[in-house]
């Protein structure tokens, strides 16, 4: 029975690798390559997730909602359909989740003290206010930092500056409204409208079908679509563009979206998928290095990395670990770029291959590929796998490194690259370095008005009383000589609503105040 499975793993992953080399017709219809290049690996995951989601309560139905109205987005159910048995009493936890495999408990995060966290907030907002300065002056510390973890409230705001989607959004000033306004391609429409409902569907931000969680998500995809016609939709990206929206409003995602696939991943949405297989070869070259009895077992099962790794990258281990260690690890990849990537990857092969005593669970190619797909929760731990990922001494020059030796290699096997990606850049730093903002892109504009709910009420009762009260006083007293220029306009006219709160920032640094953006997520 072993052996007749490992010759149909093998005859299938042939003709997955077959489909993958020829052009791909099926693409255009739903990224149909991505699915067959996932090959036994994402059927397996699809099918077991499935199971798994119906025996916590959630029935993955297939099937596509519409949510556009004349291309625009607009659900045309009235009342939000759940995604699923989800009832209102279920518990949610911090992140959001209401069930599922990536729900935490509380004893599965580390918890810091209030103190530590309200001194890392005024840590974070001042790097913010003074972003450029200390990206290159400074940008070990804001490592350190953002290994230790970005605080909750700020991790959006960081994100977005991290990854330069803050440089470009405002460098394109009404891009995506101008995008999200089209109708976009019917084909990939289609397509994202069926994959919606299968975005962490156990997340209170996507459970509910035409919901605003989807509806965003669904925004955000399809500009991408217009915004790259020539690379469209793939599967992958929609995992990516939820997590962001868990984080920040729709058009932030749309760009944060953007720096991700061209500089951080270039080239893995593609329709070749060739970047992913490269990376692959690569990961599989380092893992000789770091643990050479998890690379001599996985080459004796012939067991590609294509089959385990790809869902892990292009999801950018989303689908993969416990919610608080997604987000520690994409704290730490938005800074330093894919190495971080590698390292998890490396980190989970050598824990769950590294030794002979591991070993003997899985003597064949599907236990060994059945165990990478249900890596143990120990080695996903929050605070282990930080650790084991900071210590691994596995560098930007390490992956150049092996990426022209696999690129002269996979020249001599398939020929020239048919996507000309453009070259990847390993972080924050080397982003801004290739595109160096100006200070007016990087400026924070926070505008958090609270306005008394009876300021409008009484707006036309305050302005005659005005009238009246400065008729009575140029009746009764002489003019006289105005206030000096400098203090005429300190105070606000009777007529404007009075706010309950003004708006404060961290004075740090002068440009860090303004009133033209809305900061939503903080």
């Amino acid at each position: 029975m072993a052996v007749y499975l490992k010759l149909t793993f093998l005859y299938l992953n042939i003709f997955c690798m077959y489909l993958v080399s020829r052009p791909p017709t099926l693409y255009a219809h739903g990224c149909e390559n991505f699915r067959w290049t996932v090959s036994l690996s994402a059927t397996i995951n699809a099918d077991s997730m499935a199971k798994t989601e119906q025996g916590n309560g959630l029935e993955m139905r297939g099937g596509s909602q519409k949510l556009t109205e004349n291309g625009n987005g607009g659900s045309s159910a009235p009342d939000p359909e759940v995604n699923g048995n989800v009832t209102e009493d279920k518990q949610v936890d911090k992140y959001g989740f209401i069930g599922g495999a990536q729900q935490t408990s509380g004893e599965q995060t580390e918890k810091l003290p209030i103190e530590v966290l309200r001194q890392r907030e005024a840590k974070w907002l001042e790097m913010l206010n003074s972003w450029d300065k200390w990206m290159a002056k400074n940008h070990k510390k804001v490592k350190e930092r953002c290994q230790k973890g970005i605080p909750p409230s700020l991790r959006g705001r960081a994100w977005l500056y991290l990854t330069g989607g803050k440089v470009k959004r405002e460098q394109n000033k009404g891009k995506f409204e101008e995008l999200d306004n089209k109708p976009g391609d019917p084909n990939w429409v289609d397509v994202i409208e069926r994959d919606l409902h299968r975005q962490f569907p156990f997340h209170e931000m996507f459970a509910a079908r035409g919901g605003h969680g989807q509806q965003d998500l669904f925004r955000v995809l399809k500009a991408y679509t217009l915004h790259r016609p020539e690379e469209g939709y793939c599967q992958a990206q929609a995992p990516i563009a939820a997590v962001l929206l868990m984080h920040m409003p729709a058009e932030d995602a749309f760009w944060v979206l953007v720096q991700i696939c061209e500089k951080y991943l270039p080239g893995y949405y593609s329709k070749e998928l060739e970047a992913i297989q490269l990376d692959g070869e690569i990961l599989n070259a380092l893992l000789r290095k770091v643990s050479p009895v998890a690379h001599r077992h996985l080459k004796n099962q012939k067991l590609d990395p294509i089959l385990y790794m790809t869902e892990w990258f292009m999801c950018a281990f989303s689908r993969t670990l416990p919610w608080a260690a997604v987000l520690r690890v994409w704290d730490m990849f938005l800074c330093e770029g894919v190495k971080i990537l590698f390292r998890v990857g490396l980190v989970l092969l050598k824990c769950t291959l590294g030794s002979q005593e591991k070993l003997k669970a899985c003597q064949g190619f599907y236990e060994t590929l059945e165990l990478l797909r249900t890596i143990k929760p120990q080695y996903m731990n929050e605070g282990f796998l930080v650790h084991e990922i900071i210590e691994l001494s596995v560098s930007e020059k390490d992956i150049e490194k092996e990426h022209l030796a696999q690129l002269r290699r996979w020249k001599e096997n398939h020929g020239e690259l048919t996507c000309k990606s453009p070259p990847r850049m390993h972080g924050a730093k080397a982003i801004m370095a290739a595109e160096p903002p100006s200070r007016l892109d990087l400026r924070q504009k926070p505008t958090i008005i609270v306005e008394s709910p009876l300021a409008s009420k009484t707006e036309g009762f305050r302005e005659e009383e005005t009238r009246k009260s400065r008729k009575t006083a140029q009746a009764n007293d002489p003019p006289t000589a105005g206030p000096p220029k400098e203090f005429a306009d300190t105070y606000l006219a009777h007529s404007d609503p009075v706010p309950l709160l003004k708006p404060t920032t961290l004075q740090v640094s002068k440009d860090s105040l303004s009133s033209e953006e809305h900061d939503t997520y903080l």
